[in-house]
C-alpha cells in the first residue's frame, strides 16, 4: 500500500475513533497537531541542516496516532500500548514501520516523560520524529487553545471547578515550555506560555469581585478549593 493510502485509511480511523471522545480530545485537536508537526518539520529541514534526516510520513501516522490507547479514554480490558500497531497491522502497513509509529505513540506523554526522563530522552535520541510529535502535541495543551482544552476536559472528564482548572497553569502548564524538544517548538512555547500568563493575570484580577461581598454564614459551601481535584487531574491531562 501507498503510504498516502495508508495515512488516508488512518486518517479516517482516527476520526471515527475520535468522535467518541470528549472536545478536549477530538479531531480537531489530531489535526492541529499533525498540522503543527509538520510545520515543525519544514523549519527544521529548512534551517538547521545538521539536524537528524526526519520522516515525514512517520510524523503523520505517529501525530494521527498519538492518542489512540490513551489511558484517559480506552475501554476496560484494552491495551492502548499496542493499538496503534494493531491498527497499522491491519492496513497492510510494514510491520517495522508499525512499530516505530506505536513506539512513538507511547512516548509522546508529557506526563509519562516527567516520571521516566531518561527513558524519553534516549528514545528521542533513537527516534528523533518523536520530538517533532511531543512539541506538536503539547503546544496544543497551551496558549489560547490549550486555555480552552484545558476547561473543556475538565468539564467533560472530572468534577472540577474552574479555579482547579486554573490551578494547572502554574503546576503544570507553564513547565510544558522547558521540555520542549525542537527549536521551533521552543519558539512556539514561548510566545504560547506568555499567553498563559497573561490569561492568568486577567483571571486573578476578575476572580477578585468575589472577595467583595462577605456571604452570609452557611452559604457558598460549593466553593471548594483548587486543590481538591487537582492531583487526579494533574495526572491525566496532559
Amino acid at each position: 500500500m501507498a503510504t498516502s493510502d495508508l495515512i488516508a485509511k488512518v486518517a479516517g480511523y482516527v476520526e471515527g475513533e475520535m468522535s467518541n471522545y470528549d472536545a478536549s480530545h477530538d479531531f480537531e485537536h489530531i489535526k492541529r497537531v499533525v498540522g503543527c508537526a509538520h510545520m515543525i518539520h519544514s523549519e527544521i529541514v529548512a534551517t538547521q541542516p545538521n539536524h537528524p534526516e526526519l520522516d515525514l510520513d512517520l510524523i503523520t501516522l505517529s501525530a494521527l496516532l498519538h492518542d489512540i490507547g490513551d489511558r484517559k479514554y480506552i475501554k476496560n480490558g484494552q491495551d492502548g500500548t499496542i493499538m496503534a500497531y494493531n491498527l497499522l497491522l491491519s492496513l497492510s502497513a510494514p510491520a517495522e514501520l508499525a512499530a516505530k509509529v506505536q513506539r512513538i505513540v507511547n512516548g509522546v506523554s508529557y506526563t509519562n516523560e516527567i516520571r521516566n526522563p531518561s527513558a524519553v530522552a534516549s528514545l528521542v535520541a533513537e527516534i528523533p520524529e518523536l520530538g517533532v510529535v511531543q512539541d506538536a502535541d503539547r503546544l496544543d495543551a497551551i496558549g489560547a487553545v490549550g486555555i480552552g482544552r484545558l476547561f473543556t476536559y475538565g468539564g467533560a472528564k472530572t468534577e472540577r471547578y474552574m479555579q482547579s482548572s486554573m490551578a494547572l497553569i502554574p503546576l503544570k502548564l507553564l513547565k510544558v515550555e522547558g521540555a520542549m524538544k525542537t527549536q521551533p517548538g521552543r519558539r512556539m512555547a514561548k510566545a504560547r506560555t506568555e499567553q498563559l500568563k497573561v490569561f492568568q493575570d486577567w483571571w486573578n484580577e476578575d476572580m477578585k469581585m468575589g472577595f467583595r461581598w462577605e456571604v452570609p454564614e452557611g452559604l457558598g459551601g460549593s466553593s471548594r478549593s483548587s486543590s481538591d481535584s487537582d492531583s487526579s487531574m494533574e495526572k491525566v491531562y496532559l
